[in-house]
């Protein structure tokens, strides 16, 4: 296998997204790519990916590496750290295999995943759950004392412009299935008008849908300038000690924002928000809960999103489970086609019906009689 292109230089597979352009190369420094990142790969239509880690270490199954083979897009695995330091941004590079070169000079070699290299490894990993799970769980349990405050305190939350009070939330985050989500839950969304918060990325799903947030709160490191510039109330969500990085990306595009501080993650921050500020009902779209999202992230544990779920199960809703109260656009074609029916069935009686055919020529024949005495 012989690929020719551009080659786009990130150590953070999310900041490199937002750059890169159908056909050029990924270079990433993606330990266990999980399936968000790798689907956003294969939407640009990337011409390879290139990764200087294992995209599949064998701790746990990730989605990402199947979902770049099956968009027919080339993973070279593991070609080594040095090789993101001699790839520069911009650079030609060609990939012999699972060797990358520029201007004729070896700069990594790695392994090209196939079908079948993807399957003993996949294999492998299941092995390996078992154990990731027990982790999981003693960390969960480990974790909820240091973090039960976001249980049974009211969180320090800042004063908003956006009112929240009494109207439902949608809260967008850029889960795996989270654009087919949103697109089952148009039509309450056009009922309903929420206050719409994003979490970081999930600014731009709602861009593309043709829907803009009201809300983008998060660490600000997966979400486009262009979203960040719609007008939304911007939140960044800092650390607990009040570090905050992502507000220095704010400041040098010349936008405003409010730092919140706290811990869980942004997605939990936002529910909070939600439930703090009184919306009536909050609505998740993407957001993730199942043990297997978490894993696959590769966090230690979920003990503030459990907690954080706690507090605001009593309004809380599957964007899923809205979209079964309000029908998609579907039943207006229903109704179109049981009124053509109805139309057929109704010229079906005329015509075969001499009496009801007389009788409506009458009317006919009273109605021209009638818009004639009109004209005089």
């Amino acid at each position: 296998m012989r690929i020719l292109g551009t080659a786009r230089v990130d150590r953070r597979t999310k900041n490199l997204i937002h750059r890169i352009s159908p056909g050029e190369i990924a270079v990433i420094s993606h330990s266990d790519l999980d399936a968000p990142c790798a689907s956003a790969l294969a939407e640009k239509k990337v011409g390879a990916v290139v990764n200087t880690q294992r995209s599949l270490s064998g701790r746990f199954p990730h989605a990402g590496p199947e979902l770049l083979l099956g968009a027919g897009i080339p993973l070279i695995d593991n070609v080594g750290e040095p090789a993101i330091e001699m790839i520069r941004d911009g650079d030609r590079v060609e990939i012999i295999d699972g060797s990358v070169y520029s201007n004729r000079t070896l700069l990594g070699a790695g392994r090209l995943v196939t079908d079948a290299v993807l399957r003993h490894q996949l294999e492998e990993a299941r092995r390996n759950v078992t154990l990731q799970l027990a982790d999981f769980v003693e960390n969960t349990l480990s974790y909820v004392t240091r973090e039960q405050s976001l249980l049974f305190s009211r969180a320090a939350l800042p004063d908003l412009r956006t009112r929240i009070k009494g109207s439902h939330c949608v809260v967008v985050v850029r889960g795996t299935e989270a654009a087919r989500d949103l697109s089952a839950i148009r039509s309450y969304i056009n009922a309903a008008r929420p206050v719409i918060i994003a979490v970081d990325g999930g600014a731009d799903l709602l861009l593309q849908t043709g829907y803009r947030p009201h809300i983008i709160i998060g660490d600000m490191d997966s979400v486009s300038d262009a979203a960040l510039r719609t007008g939304a109330e911007l939140i960044v969500h800092a650390y607990p000690n009040g570090d905050a990085p992502g507000l220095s990306r704010l400041q040098s595009l010349g936008l405003s924002a409010t730092v919140l501080s706290s811990s869980g993650t942004s997605e939990d921050v936002a529910m909070l928000l939600a439930y703090e500020k009184g919306a009536e009902l909050i609505a998740a779209v993407g957001t993730h809960f199942s043990l297997t999202e978490f894993l696959e992230k590769g966090r230690g544990g979920m003990s503030s999103t459990f907690l954080v779920r706690l507090r605001v199960g009593s309004i809380l809703v599957d964007a899923k489970g809205i979209s079964r109260l309000y029908p998609s656009g579907r039943s207006g074609t229903l109704f179109i086609y049981l009124g053509l029916v109805a139309a057929l069935i109704i010229a079906v009686l005329v015509a075969t019906a001499p009496a009801i055919r007389h009788t409506l020529d009458l009317w006919m024949l009273r109605l021209a009689a009638f818009f004639r005495s009109l004209r005089f």
